[in-house]
């Protein structure tokens, strides 16, 4: 940010777009608190005076356009639209949070503290700074929910003003944006954020691809909306027919969801055939009538369309944890594809878009949906409160509570009790309380006895069997798929290791002052990276076990320490830190290449775009094992601590929470020269009708492609059907996607897509 006083011309558009806030503020049904917006707003014009943004426009503009989010696209009051004004003076400039809280009380105080970014904290100086923000962004959020729709109403208007940021940032932005807040979003019921965030995301992340959905969005949009008229017409007359008052939308998948089904599915954007749903949202001034006409006008439909038998969703019975109802059904329409149409009240529809925000306009005591939010934000603080949490393990634990899918158990006594879908036996005892979860030895599920890892379908029945005999055990993180679970059944496991974890502990600090060395979180940290363990308990389990020698990963460490990161490696080194059950392995694997060399570079401008380069002398990067990107994949780069970058696909999992917590090491990437010879490895599935000679024509077909190398392929076929996996070495992605299309050519084959 630079300093520059404002022209004429900026304080007349800073002018119209502070009064197109109060404009919708005073069109609001909130109480009009005008003077106070107004003080705040003159406060942070005068505390960001002369500041501005990497794109060049004055400062005050962004907490201008976020309280707008806040006031108009979330439906927020005057003291979030005052604290949206202020969020960034505390951050940014000399005053603090009690010079807010003079001017301004207590409540916008509160709120400006817990917008305000922090570093360090539970994670360590050298840890990730990005995964104490959401901590603090949580914990506050206990005390006001309101600080978290805030957050909301920030982050949108960063990613709408993305394109000004340099490339590195703009991934870790977008990276965070959709591993944590598009989830968070979803989670609180904000579906438009959500579903914008998520877009605006997949458009920085994969340009190409997002440009090319767009343009043929557009392409067909002409054609899609007369299928829709024809479609809709029958409905609406039907609709017309039986009095009631509505209104009928066309509402088209949005880019990224398309996106994510092509991928899913592996097919064209031609094959995605559901790109639009139905909206039907109707009035009904009484609300104990909603459920009533909502399956009056679910019975009109059906007896227009043929309805899916297993596509039905009442959300209006039983809604979403996020507050969310309607009624859901799917129907084939004239052209022979099916089409969802959503059936909502208008009630429905505003909670549905705004979320918990729009509760309040219907507010009577504390509502199932509310209850249900103040037990999410409990689970939360539950994992927030567990002591020693690892950073990437934390948001993992958080991302598993933000979950997209959910289903609907009963209790014995029918309590309905809303999880997240592959919730097990044990997560749901988990859920009721810890004890029943740590003494849990199966379930009865619908009245039938099953083992405690069965996975739960909407529906069920569920009664907890439980043993005074039982103790908890390490593999059942394997299968438990709630936040809660696991952090209660690690604090559990923690307790019951604390006297090897405390052996551990003693035997790594006596190497340490032997090695005239103090036990850092970054020693902590690298040795959780090196032995692939979750937590520095795990590493002093390991070292209590014998599994672990504290003395030699003690001078290996200090041994790497004096190295220095811009210092040249052979490829095929062993880390000192890699276990010797896995180094063979890793020794395997960079025994085939051994003659190249790999530079580390000494000086990695962060900021600009890395150019990955592979020919026949220099290679600058290693490719990620977790997904094994080819040329000319979205790719970006990753600085690891000897200097090393890593490469990873953007559609890794494991790329997703590198962005969101260690966004400051993330590079911006382009490929540059490569070898021209095929060394990166890819492997195809291939499903089709069997037929005699089919295996022999596919092999001849990729023996004559040039620039791939076969390097295994394995085969199954039942009955008249097959599926296998054909393994390659290929230049680059355009090489696997040529042989895709070509397998797809074979008679037969029915299906090829690259894992």
């Amino acid at each position: 940010m630079n300093q520059q006083a404002n022209t004429p011309e900026e304080e007349r558009i800073i002018d119209a777009a502070f009064q197109d806030v109060l404009q919708g503020y005073l069109n609001s049904n909130h109480r009009k608190k005008v003077e106070i917006i107004e003080r705040a707003y003159k406060f942070a014009k005068n505390a960001h005076a002369g500041v501005r943004r990497r794109s060049g426009e004055p400062y005050i503009l962004h907490p201008i356009a976020v309280a707008r989010i806040a006031s108009q696209e979330i439906g927020l009051g005057s003291t979030s639209i005052c604290a949206a004004l202020l969020h960034d003076v505390v951050e940014d400039t000399d005053y603090t949070v009690e010079d807010i809280r003079a001017q301004f009380g207590d409540k916008i105080a509160q709120l400006v503290e817990g917008l305000t970014k922090i570093s360090g904290g539970i994670f360590g100086e050298h840890a990730s700074a990005q995964a104490e923000n959401f901590r603090k962004l949580l914990l506050t959020m206990n005390d006001d929910i309101r600080v978290v729709l805030l957050k909301m109403a920030d982050r949108l208007h960063n990613m709408r003003t993305l394109g000004s940021m340099a490339p590195n940032k703009q991934y870790k932005i977008a990276g965070e944006t959709l591993y944590i807040y598009a989830p968070l979003a979803h989670r609180l019921g904000l579906f438009s954020i959500k579903t914008e965030l998520e877009d605006l995301s997949f458009k920085y992340e994969h340009p190409a691809a997002y440009k090319e959905i767009s343009d043929k969005i557009e392409a067909t949009e002409r054609e899609r909306r007369m299928v829709y008229q024809d479609f809709a017409g029958p409905i609406e007359k039907k609709l017309n027919e039986m009095g009631i008052t509505y209104d009928a939308k066309y509402r088209l998948k949005s880019i990224y969801s398309i996106w994510r089904k092509m991928e899913n599915k592996k097919i064209p954007f031609e094959e995605v055939y559901d790109l639009y749903a139905m909206r039907i949202i109707f009035d009904c001034p009484d609300p104990s009538m909603e459920k009533e006409l909502s399956w009056r006008i679910y019975s009109a439909i059906t007896d227009i369309y043929k309805l899916h038998p297993d596509r039905t969703r009442d959300w209006i019975s039983v809604p979403k944890a996020n507050g969310y109802q309607a009624l859901h059904l799917t129907v084939m329409g004239h052209d022979g594809n099916w089409v969802e149409i959503q059936i909502r009240s208008r009630r429905m529809d505003d909670i549905a878009e705004r979320g918990f925000a729009a509760h309040w306009k219907y507010k009577d005591g504390e509502s199932d949906e509310e209850r249900e939010l103040t037990l999410w934000i409990q689970t939360i603080k539950d994992i927030l409160e567990s002591p020693e949490p690892n950073a990437i393990d934390f948001l993992d634990t958080l991302k598993l509570n933000l979950f997209a899918s959910e289903i609907v158990v009963f209790t014995p006594k029918g309590e309905p009790i809303t999880l997240p879908a592959n919730a097990t036996v044990l997560d749901l005892a988990f859920y009721l309380h810890s004890e029943l979860g740590l003494r849990c030895i199966a379930g009865k599920v619908n009245h039938k006895l099953v083992p405690l890892n069965s996975k739960l379908q909407s529906g069920d029945q569920v009664e907890i069997i439980t043993s005074d005999s039982q103790t908890p055990q390490p593999e059942w993180l394997n299968f438990l798929a709630t936040a809660k679970a696991r952090t209660r059944l690690r604090q559990a496991l923690r307790r019951d290791h604390q006297p090897m974890i405390e052996k551990g502990r003693k035997l790594l600090a006596e190497a340490l002052e032997k090695a005239g060395m103090e036990e850092t979180n970054e020693l902590l940290t690298k040795m959780m990276g090196y032995y692939h363990v979750n937590s520095r308990d795990d590493i002093y389990m390991g070292i209590a076990r014998n599994e672990i020698n504290p003395a030699d990963s003690v001078a290996a460490f200090k041994k790497k320490n004096q190295g220095g990161a811009g210092a040249m490696f052979k490829k095929y080194l062993i880390d000192p830190f890699i276990p010797a059950k896995k180094s063979a392995s890793a020794r395997d694997r960079w025994q085939a290449d051994e003659d190249e060399d790999l530079i580390i570079p000494a000086n990695v401008n962060l900021k600009e775009t890395y150019v990955l380069v592979d020919d026949d002398k220099t290679r600058n990067y290693v490719t990620a094992d977790c997904c094994n990107p080819l040329p000319g994949d979205d790719v970006m780069g990753f600085l690891e601590d000897n200097g090393t970058v890593t490469v990873h696909s953007l559609t890794c999992p494991r790329a997703a929470v590198l962005k969101a917590t260690y966004g400051g090491r993330i590079l911006a990437t382009r490929w540059g020269r490569l070898s021209g010879v095929p060394k990166f490895r890819a492997t195809v599935s291939i499903e089709g009708i069997d037929r005699r000679g089919i295996l022999r024509e596919i092999t001849a077909m990729v023996s004559s492609a040039s620039g791939i190398d076969i390097r295994s392929f394995n085969i199954e076929a039942t009955d008249e059907v097959f599926s296998g996996s054909l393994t390659v070495k290929v230049v680059d992605a355009d090489a696997i996607d040529e042989l895709i299309r070509m397998l797809k050519e074979v008679n037969g084959v029915t299906s090829a897509a690259r894992l």
